[in-house]
């Protein structure tokens, strides 16, 4: 399954056809009647995404929101309220009471999955940070609480300098965050100077559209912004674009001449999400990094990994999802130590620790589990999904040399990988431990076919 989602509305046929748009597209769905329904199945549960109509019989969708948002088991839950066409009030309202977004009915399919889709993601960075901390207090550390009340800086980018002069107007007086106007072709080199923001607002018009599109491209494929919110300020003529957007890794989307008042609450949002990333990435403080990473190549070590792993897959049996785990070894790897030498030989285990961490997600764990040898543990993470993870992560570590030697010889390596998958719906989940004894004989069975391969292990099969 893609994910977990959990619908509430006090009309029966309305959560019928929430459920079949959204089981069509293979997500799991559970359904409340009531608001007090909706707040015990939500505890029970701990869906990735929730649903509300705004009426839901004995409570409102607002009400119930609120509710979510302050119990500490549910806060980290995504809630979208599903609201009527046009109402501001209606918006507004479910964005104070700690909605992540609305939707507005009639439910547009498209519009309804896209939005869907970049909730999720939400949801799996969040997840994974209270995953983290959880791990955190597990290994006796604690992490001071943090209530993101440090201002940020928002970068609005109009299809003209007119427009983004409107939207600072509007929000002036309701954000204590710096806002700056930028044109659109000077916003990559602002970040190449080091100029770079938590949030970007972008016109779905900017350059014809395209412009716009690429720049989302190119704000989630930079290290610097890789993080950064994106909202997009589309009309219906740029409806499809927008959706596109969302896809492409945009956070949000807002309509063209809506509420000022919603455009503040909404980038509130985001640049709250955008600090919980900050912390996610940052994760612990010093005393926890060096109990918790390997000193060469800074990934996270054997100690931190097995306790977390167990919590990824204790909770992934729980709600039905796959996750994926690996074992990577870099092949002939004492040739290298023996050729050049172990100073070399840390090069290349700290390039190609590198290399794993630049071709995963930010939830991803990827770990040194000794010597050579890494782990991969991708949550939410289907087994086609793994394959190419796989393959990728492979042909990135044999694509150029690693290391040079002191002779100037350019070193090149490749690496063997036991795949295996845990999670899912049924069934005794086997142990992490059994995961990881068939992943590694999967990766001897890789080594064994030639070296440089994917091997699947046989549970997975």
């Amino acid at each position: 399954m893609a994910g977990r989602i959990l619908i509430a509305d006090n009309v029966p046929t309305n959560r019928i056809i929430l459920k079949v748009k959204l089981a069509s597209a293979f997500y799991d769905v559970s359904q409340a009647a009531t608001g007090s329904d909706a707040l015990a199945r939500a505890r029970e549960l701990r869906p990735n995404l929730i649903i509300l109509d705004g009426n839901l019989g004995d409570m409102t969708g607002y009400a119930v929101c609120a509710a979510l948002k302050k119990d500490p088991l549910t806060a980290h839950i995504p809630v979208a309220i599903i609201t009527p066409a046009h109402d501001t009030t209606a918006r507004i309202a479910a964005l104070k009471a700690g909605a992540d977004e609305f939707l507005t009915k009639p439910l547009d399919e498209l519009t309804l999955t896209a939005r869907v889709r970049a909730l999720m993601r939400a949801s799996a960075t969040s997840e994974e940070l209270r995953r983290r901390n959880e791990t955190a207090h597990a290994l006796g550390f604690s992490e001071p609480a943090s209530h993101f009340e440090t201002p940020g800086k928002i970068t609005l980018i109009g299809a003209t300098t007119e427009e983004a002069m409107t939207w600072r107007a509007g929000l002036r007086g309701m954000t204590s965050d710096e806002i700056v106007i930028e044109r659109g072709d000077h916003v990559l080199e602002a970040i190449y100077n080091g100029n770079v923001s938590d949030l970007y607002v972008i016109s779905a018009q900017f350059g014809g559209g395209a412009e716009g599109i690429r720049l989302i491209s190119d704000l989630r494929a930079r290290d610097a912004t890789r993080t950064c919110g994106i909202v997009v300020v589309h009309g219906q003529q740029d409806r499809r674009e927008a959706l596109m957007a969302l896809d492409l890794g945009a956070n949000d989307l807002i309509t063209r001449g809506a509420d000022p008042e919603e455009m503040a609450l909404r980038l509130r949002t985001q640049m709250r999400r955008k600090k919980e990333s900050d912390q996610l990435k940052q994760t612990f403080d010093e005393g926890l990094r060096l109990a918790t990473i390997d000193s060469l190549t800074g990934l996270y070590n054997r100690r931190y990994a097995l306790p977390h792993l167990e919590k990824i897959a204790k909770e992934s049996h729980e709600n039905g999802q796959h996750f994926a785990l690996m074992l990577v070894d870099i092949d002939r790897f004492k040739l290298v130590n023996d050729s050049y030498g172990h100073a070399v030989g840390d090069d290349v285990l700290v390039e190609v620790a590198h290399r794993m961490r630049d071709n995963l997600r930010g939830m991803d764990l990827v770990a040194r589990f000794g010597g050579e040898e890494f782990l991969v543990c991708m949550p939410m993470t289907t087994l086609m999904e793994a394959r190419a993870a796989a393959e990728r992560l492979r042909a990135a570590i044999c694509a150029r040399p690693v290391a040079i030697s002191a002779d100037g010889t350019p070193i090149t390596v490749s690496a063997s990988i036991g795949l295996a998958m845990g999670g899912g719906i049924g069934g005794q989940a086997p142990k992490v431990s059994d995961l990881i004894a068939i992943a590694d004989q999967a990766l001897y069975g890789a080594k064994a076919e030639g070296r440089n391969q994917v091997a699947l292990g046989s549970y997975a099969a």
